[in-house]
């Protein structure tokens, strides 16, 4: 007998959502495509590009062309709420302008602010444009940050009202089964993001080649993502580490799956971080974790309880850390278990009730 669905009488939010290219690399586009993926039916979500990695002639091109597809959605279609991503120096301006437009024509604006660095550019800035940029944050229904200290820094340095600031950490989606780890001959280390300073890649490089010889030869490191492979990889030479350190350069989606599936600890030793989605995803697949307490991070691990802490660019803090969770199966696996129960709450899912209710308080709070 063919079943009956009944059609809910909510009404559908209708929400247009400007941000990066899902097929560029970076934080916000996996996070926008995760919360893509799993937006329920009451909300119908516009994508509009604002950016996309190319020439600057091809990313002058891409913003008029988001300018005018704004444009025409505003002027043509229903739109209840405007939803900017956002991180920091050219994305803010280019958000900025998309959200003084957005106020011209009335709409309720939540500015999603995930840069990792945001801070320092900020306070580069001259105080004319701090002021103006004060003013534009100022005028948006909700800014959603990633962590309660980001909120604390918008509230004092921006001037925005506590309650027109919420914190929502990052989704991450909990895979329904993880590898039995205690079976590894060699312990695999993992490093996801951008090769570069930032995420301190060039001293993990450096804290691996500090550790003892049976150390190295009972462990191996992949390191995937774009950014300064080259000179990542010139450092793994310079320091004979080829036949321990792998450097794949950037990788997709189920690639990402097949290292965390191998993998037994995470390592992530950051300078600066939003809250990064690696760690997050990492912790979901049931690893240990090598981080630093910076962004939102240490709202998230604790230190020896789901994971390890280490002070950014301290070589030999994060050498001995790593040397710690290959000489011992038992805090792995220990943090690992923790790590993974920690982040349930985060779950996608969650992250869109928490989402719907923020449209919901929004369109209440504008009519």
């Amino acid at each position: 007998m063919e079943k009956v669905q009944h059609m809910c009488p909510t009404k559908t939010i209708k929400i247009l959502l400007l941000g990066p290219s899902l097929l560029q690399q970076g934080g916000i586009s996996n996070y926008e495509k995760l919360f893509l993926e799993y937006a329920p039916y009451e909300v119908n979500i516009r994508h509009v590009v604002t950016h996309q990695d190319g020439s600057t002639a091809f990313k002058i091109i891409i913003f008029l062309s988001a300018i005018y597809n704004f444009f025409w959605v505003l002027i043509r279609e229903e739109v209840d709420i405007v939803q900017l991503e956002i991180s920091q120096r050219g994305s803010v301006l280019r958000q900025a302008i998309m959200a003084l437009l957005a106020w011209v024509f009335h709409k309720p604006i939540i500015l999603h602010a995930h840069g990792s660095q945001f801070h320092i550019f900020y306070g580069e800035l001259a105080k004319w444009i701090q002021q103006l940029l004060s003013w534009v944050f100022c005028k948006c229904q909700r800014l959603v940050v990633l962590s309660e200290s980001w909120k604390t820094f918008y509230i004092e340095n921006l001037g925005m009202r506590p309650e027109q600031v919420v914190v929502f950490y990052n989704p991450v989606k909990i895979p329904a089964e993880v590898p039995l780890r205690s079976v590894s001959k060699k312990v695999n280390l993992l490093f996801l993001g951008r090769i570069g300073q930032r995420k301190g890649a060039f001293d993990l490089i450096k804290a691996f080649s500090l550790l003892p010889t049976e150390h190295k030869n009972k462990s191996s490191m992949v390191m995937a993502g774009d950014g300064d492979i080259e000179q990542a990889q010139n450092l793994v030479t310079t320091l004979n580490l080829e036949n321990y350190i792998k450097l794949p350069g950037w990788i997709g989606p189920d690639e990402r799956d097949i290292l965390l599936t191998e993998a037994d600890v995470f390592v992530l030793p950051s300078y600066n971080e939003g809250l990064p989605l690696a760690m997050l995803e990492a912790m979901a697949w049931e690893l240990p974790v090598i981080v630093t307490p910076v962004g939102g991070i240490p709202e998230i691990v604790t230190q020896s309880d789901n994971g390890l802490i280490v002070d950014p660019g301290n070589v030999e803090q994060l050498s001995d850390a790593v040397k710690s969770l290959i000489e011992n199966e038992a805090l792995r696996l220990s943090l690992g278990s923790k790590a993974r129960t920690s982040v349930f709450g985060l779950d996608i899912k969650n992250h869109w009730v928490s989402f719907l209710n923020l449209y919901r308080s929004v369109l209440n709070s504008d009519s």
